[in-house]
């Protein structure tokens, strides 16, 4: 599963993204991505395959400076495991940021009518549809990033949980939830947002979950303001943390392999999001779907597990042959 953080405060920005990024490693991943506006008004986007620590590595003598970014750890989807496909992803004009966990099911047939319109694609993924949709709604509209958001997510169907910056909005956060969990913690002057509470729990125990089709936008110094994809004003319910960080990390169960055990239900339907389609009569499987040629002419598949997904993979063998 994904992993989002966000910031937006007084302190620099990278140090708390990249400790929150190490904070959902639990979650599993293949890439991890920053993207930090500098007090110059630039927008910065590094992102490197691999573990945290190596995009640590790669983010060495950049300039990651700035008070407001947001990051992420990717699990493939959509596209390989790569530098280019994994997250922050950007608008052709380098303004705009996102990050986003959830699967669009509509992004091809929005990708279609992008480039139809002359945009070009990067990336594999459908996260890029998003924020190329965002960018062409606001040029087409003159519109603002919000109003430019909202009228993205009406096209979207799909689930997901964003969270965009924007270089000439060098004072806003703007995040919105649909079928995927994000929380946003209030601190003194300065304001987080994740994935699950693991990497806001350590600024601050004030938190508000973000309900489906909410928008939140979270600007430096002023009140939060939470609306509704219809642009109707959302009741903030701000909620009291009890737990430490290895609660939180265990969902407050006193061991990871009871978590795992009692999440299994929400891990089948969360590997399934997606991907079966059409009201439950076909099945997407995107990495299956784009190379059919190597599946139907391969030999041989070898499937590499251990503990309960190696009983898993016995059973998967068996389904294959």
């Amino acid at each position: 599963m994904c992993g989002i953080v966000g910031y937006i405060g007084h302190q620099e920005a990278y140090s708390i993204l990249i400790k929150g990024l190490h904070r959902l490693e639990y979650r599993g991943y293949d890439s991890a991505g920053v993207a930090i506006i500098n007090p110059d008004y630039r927008l910065n986007i590094y992102k490197h395959t691999g573990k945290v620590a190596e995009l640590e590595s790669f983010c060495r003598a950049k300039d990651i400076s700035g008070t407001i970014g947001i990051a992420h750890t990717r699990w493939a989807t959509h596209g390989e495991p790569s530098d280019i496909n994994a997250h922050p992803h950007s608008s052709t004009n380098g303004r705009i940021a996102i990050v986003h966990n959830g699967t669009i099911e509509n992004y091809s047939i929005l990708k279609q009518a992008l480039q139809q319109h002359g945009c070009e694609f990067n990336s594999q993924t459908d996260t890029e549809v998003i924020v190329k949709l965002i960018e062409y709604i606001q040029n087409e509209n003159n519109c603002t990033l919000l109003d430019a958001v909202r009228e993205a997510l009406h096209q979207i169907v799909g689930a997901y949980a964003i969270a965009v910056i924007d270089s000439d909005n060098p004072d806003t956060i703007i995040t919105a939830r649909k079928s995927s969990p994000l929380v946003i913690g209030i601190g003194e002057s300065e304001t987080f947002i994740a994935s699950d509470a693991s990497p806001i729990i350590e600024y601050t125990n004030k938190v508000v979950y973000l309900r489906d089709n909410e928008i939140a936008i979270i600007t430096r110094n002023r009140p939060l303001k939470v609306i509704t994809t219809d642009n109707e004003e959302s009741k903030i319910d701000i909620q009291t943390l009890r737990m430490s960080v290895s609660q939180l990390e265990k969902g407050g169960y006193p061991h990871f392999m009871l978590k795992e055990i009692f999440e299994q239900t929400d891990t089948i339907f969360d590997c399934i999001r997606g991907r079966v389609v059409a009201n439950g009569t076909a099945i997407k499987l995107s990495g299956v779907n784009d190379h059919p040629d190597r599946f139907i002419n391969t030999g041989r598949i070898l499937i590499v597990a251990c503990g309960t997904s190696w009983h898993a993979g016995l059973i998967g063998a068996r389904l294959i042959e």
